[in-house]
């Protein structure tokens, strides 16, 4: 496991401090190759495959077949890049390309239902049946993980205005973020009761304390609420409705018997209960009382598509879904829109 940005030395590739998906820092530049579940930079994503497998895995990319995940509203032109870089630069000899949504719902032993996911960039409700995504049903939010950081960070600091910027690096505000946030079952009510707030103290490395009341559930509400972050989109509750009921009404009950929760933020404490809450309300308001939604949160989630990819992958019927070397020498990358369609 390891971090999706790399630092590459800037007089090897000119950066501009505006230019998208990079920072400068201390002469090198900090390259995030994915934005909202999209790869926006394919030379660090290059960068990013080649030091997972060459110096985290240490194995010979020629060797070994690669299965990739995407995002479920992530562009066809992205899948013939990756074919491209696969094939071209690390020269592998197969690869698969699979929608994260799929991946998730495969990790707990279903191909059919409605994959909810929550991660670091975006978040998603895909429709599954059968195991091809439902695409024209597929809701996105751009709120995710690292929004909800930049906001707790901004919380923070209101809330401790001696509290000095460089006292709050990411990597510590995402540390508190996952150890002391939790979903509110009943936010407005939270919001003006402070009794009812969960008031704790934590002291950082420098020594700086730092004292949280309403910020732990104010944190991850925009999941919710994403109008907090000035989002014109519906929270992930709605979406994931919205997305039901964008699918024939002959498969609906049986693709909400299978709600899978995915991603590290819905790791949040009090999230699946939220989404329980807020989803038996919407069926109750929008004439849909009958319809049950039947939710699967498991302990692993934050890494769902990562185990569902292992699992597919293993399968002794998956081997001849591998598009090969041949294959891509012969048709091209256009090939991928045909394969994994």
């Amino acid at each position: 496991m390891l971090k999706s940005s790399s630092l590459m030395p800037s007089w090897d590739r000119p950066v501009l401090p505006e230019a998208p998906g990079c920072e400068l820092a201390g002469g090198v530049a900090r390259a995030h190759p994915i934005k909202h579940g999209v790869v926006v930079d394919w030379d660090a994503m290059e960068g990013l495959w080649e030091r997972l497998m060459v110096g985290g895995l240490q194995v010979h990319p020629e060797q070994w077949p690669v299965l990739v995940s995407d995002s479920p509203s992530a562009p066809p032109e992205g899948r013939e890049k990756a074919a491209e870089l696969l094939f071209e630069a690390l020269t592998v000899p197969a690869c698969h390309m699979a929608s994260t949504a799929l991946l998730a719902l495969c990790s707990t032993g279903a191909f059919s239902g409605l994959a909810v996911e929550a991660g670091a960039g975006v978040c998603h409700a895909t429709p599954i049946y059968a195991g091809h995504s439902w695409q024209k049903a597929t809701f996105r939010l751009n709120v995710a993980g690292s929004s909800l950081s930049r906001y707790f960070r901004d919380l923070l600091m209101a809330t401790s205005p001696d509290l000095q910027p460089q006292a709050l690096p990411r990597k510590t505000v995402t540390h508190l973020k996952k150890r002391c946030c939790y979903v509110s079952l009943d936010f407005q009510g939270d919001i003006c009761n402070p009794a009812r707030h969960r008031r704790a103290c934590f002291c950082l490395s420098n020594g700086c304390c730092v004292h949280l009341g309403s910020e732990r559930f104010r944190c991850p509400e925009p999941l919710f609420q994403p109008s907090l972050l000035d989002h014109p989109e519906p929270g992930l509750p709605t979406l994931a409705f919205q997305a039901l009921q964008k699918i024939p009404i002959t498969l609906r009950a049986r693709l909400a018997n299978t709600v899978v929760l995915a991603g590290g933020s819905t790791l949040f404490p009090g999230f699946v209960e939220r989404m329980n809450l807020e989803l038996e309300a919407l069926c109750q308001r929008l004439g849909h009382p009958a319809l049950k939604l039947c939710l699967v949160a498991q302990p692993g989630r934050g890494t769902a598509v990562w185990t569902g990819g292992s699992m597919m992958a293993s399968l002794q019927s998956f081997q001849c879904r591998w598009m090969t070397r041949a294959m891509y020498e012969e048709y091209g990358p256009f090939l991928v829109r045909k394969v994994f369609d």
